[in-house]
């Protein structure tokens, strides 16, 4: 039996056509995999059955009966449930009282029953093997439980189709397999499932069949035991993609980066770096290899200026850069590309010319006096928008509008022509498609060649293994093992993430916690 299909669907954006005569359908019982690369139509398509967006033509059927999904809650009563990206979850209340938001129950018309909704999602959490306390505040809990969270607010609303765009992008390898155990519950209790996600071997995994989008079209589908991921990958882009890039060797240069016994402490007060020593040299990748928050965050924060050093230094080709300000490092020969695009990356709300130039806005040609130069401005961006294949419909197009993979486009471009003397990547890849993270890594080996420093900080171990000379492991805020791009295996890596050292100063308080503003607060500016 089909749960959903849509017909012929068009969605079209000022300069972009997003969806254009998408036909599929969901079977019940599976677990359909949309893929495509960044900007290819999936969530918006995804947007369209959940009530977001309305198409410019087509047709929904839900259990096979003509509907107009006019917003959300029209999605919901048909029990269509999304769990986006990013979660909308407010982060001072319960696990409970982020669930029944906007559908609380209440005695009497008056008062809203807690116990009886903590009650009804401890039931939901038990029946799908959720295991998540109602009660816990949504700040003190994992990203994986966050998820969790989310999936149960589409459970309590009576979901029977679930849509999870990007699920596994903020998870740890082992969050992903609870997830997928999750799904399979899911499955078993008759729910039907789409997932939006751009890692071909999850798709492999977890999926029964698989429908791909490029530039808004249906390109294919498949039952997905049917296809290789180099065949998924190659409908996704419309070429052959490299899944391992080959990297020559070259003998490294001086010391670029040099990290000095740096202690430092988390946003709690308690220690999250400890001791942690190491240099990066010239035209080198040194990969940082952990579980996450084992202190790559801290870390990276430490020496890009955003997060106070206790004690240790930190010296930028031969000149100490401990506590200066992030301008002033910047200034000194550091590129970032940061973890998290939306928050520490971009100004979503400005256009895509003035993200290129958020670095150095205030010199010459882009400003003059106290004046911005609109024209240099524009100039330079349309250089770089070709240069570096960023899919927009113009310079003056918003950032918040693009897909995940051209916004990362556009900070790899910021930070590359800068021409710094060492690069800070930290989880350059995250949520992009095999298409663009091709692009990023290609880039990156690109800079080792030009002899620039490169301080690789990410999650995906195959990453790390595939573009790093040397690999640093971290554990509990120390570097706990060095082993060489060319001997790494997963499983001598895997040894050293479970860490080789003892509780030091664990729980003790750690004085002159501090964390810096970044250069931007997203919208806030």
């Amino acid at each position: 039996m089909k749960v959903v299909e849509m017909m012929g669907i068009t969605k079209e954006f000022p300069g972009i056509k997003a969806n254009e005569n998408v036909s599929f359908h969901l079977n019940k019982g599976e677990i359909l995999a949309l893929v495509g690369e960044n900007g290819a139509g999936k969530s918006t398509l995804m947007n369209i059955l959940y009530g977001l967006y309305q198409p410019e033509s087509g047709e929904i059927y839900i259990q096979e009966k003509p509907v107009v999904i006019k917003d959300p809650n029209t999605a919901i009563s048909l029990g269509i449930g999304m769990v986006h990206q990013h979660f909308m979850l407010i982060p001072p209340l319960t696990v409970t009282e982020n669930i029944i938001l906007g559908s609380e129950p209440v005695d009497g018309g008056i008062f809203i029953n807690i116990d009886k909704a903590s009650r009804k999602v401890k039931d939901i959490s038990e029946q799908y093997g959720l295991k998540i306390d109602p009660f816990a505040r949504i700040e003190s809990i994992s990203v994986g439980m966050q998820q969790r969270v989310e999936i149960l607010k589409t459970l309590y609303r009576g979901a029977e189709i679930l849509i999870l765009d990007e699920p596994t992008a903020v998870l740890t390898p082992q969050e992903i397999k609870e997830l997928f155990t999750i799904m399979r519950v899911l499955i078993e209790k008759g729910k039907s499932i789409i997932i939006i996600t751009h890692k071909l071997d999850e798709v492999k995994e977890i999926s029964d069949r698989i429908v791909v989008l490029r530039h808004g079209k249906i390109m294919g589908e498949a039952l997905t035991s049917e296809v290789s991921t180099s065949q998924i990958a190659s409908m996704m882009v419309g070429r052959d993609v490299v899944f391992r890039i080959k990297k020559e060797t070259i003998e490294p240069g001086e010391v670029v980066l040099d990290v000095h016994n740096v202690t430092a402490c988390d946003d709690r007060g308690l220690p999250a770096l400890q001791g942690i020593t190491f240099n990066v040299r010239a035209g080198e990748i040194v990969g940082i290899a952990g579980v996450d928050g084992n202190g790559q965050t801290e870390l990276v924060e430490a020496i890009t200026g955003l997060r106070s050093v206790k004690s240790g230094k930190i010296s930028l080709k031969g000149k100490e850069i401990t506590n200066l300000p992030p301008r002033k490092i910047i200034e000194t020969g550091l590129g970032h590309i940061p973890e998290d695009r939306h928050k520490r990356g971009l100004v979503l709300n400005f256009s895509v010319a003035e993200n290129f130039v958020l670095m150095e806005y205030y010199k010459s040609p882009f400003a003059k006096w106290i004046n911005l130069s609109y024209r240099a401005i524009n100039d330079f961006a349309q250089k770089l928008i070709g240069r570096f294949d960023v899919r927009t419909p113009g310079k003056e197009t918003l950032v918040r509008s693009l897909s995940g993979g051209n916004q990362q486009k556009i900070i790899i471009a910021r930070e590359i022509v800068r021409n710094p003397n060492i690069l800070i990547a930290s989880q350059p890849t995250r949520g992009l498609d095999v298409g663009a993270i091709e692009f990023v890594q290609e880039n990156l080996l690109e800079q080792r060649r030009n002899g620039k420093a490169i301080l690789l900080v990410s999650l995906e171990l195959e990453e790390i293994m595939n573009l790093s000379d040397r690999i640093l492991v971290i554990y509990e805020g120390s570097i706990v093992g060095e082993v060489s791009g060319e001997e790494a295996t997963r499983d001598k890596i895997g040894i050293m993430m479970t860490g080789v050292k003892g509780e030091e100063e664990k729980g003790e308080k750690c004085v002159g916690a501090e964390t810096v503003l970044p250069f931007v607060q997203n919208d806030e500016l």
